[in-house]
């Protein structure tokens, strides 16, 4: 499994426009072929601090995901919300396999 930790730290002003703007790109990424999850994770201590847990099947089907119209609206529409650049960590996944 190809997985991605995204970090993404959004200014206070903008945490319910991003929250609803994830939300759609969650679901239409869920419907992708090869995504196996496509969690949006909000940090209770921190609530401008999310995580996107991302795992495809393959890293073809992850780059797919990247091509997709969802995700580029989406990376576009929350652009200008983020307190600084989104982070991608890059994991292979072992269990569960399949």
């Amino acid at each position: 499994m190809h997985v991605t930790l995204v970090h993404v730290q959004v200014n206070p002003d903008h945490i319910n426009d991003f929250i609803a703007a994830a939300q759609i790109n969650h679901k239409a990424s869920i419907q992708e072929p090869g995504n196996r999850r496509f969690d949006i994770l909000q940090s209770p201590e921190n609530p401008s601090h999310f995580i996107l847990y991302e795992a495809y099947a393959s890293a073809e089907d992850a780059a797919a995901h990247k091509e997709t119209a969802h995700y580029l609206t989406w990376r576009d529409t929350v652009a200008a919300w983020m307190a600084e650049p989104r982070q991608g960590i890059r994991y292979n996944g072992l269990f569960p396999q399949g």
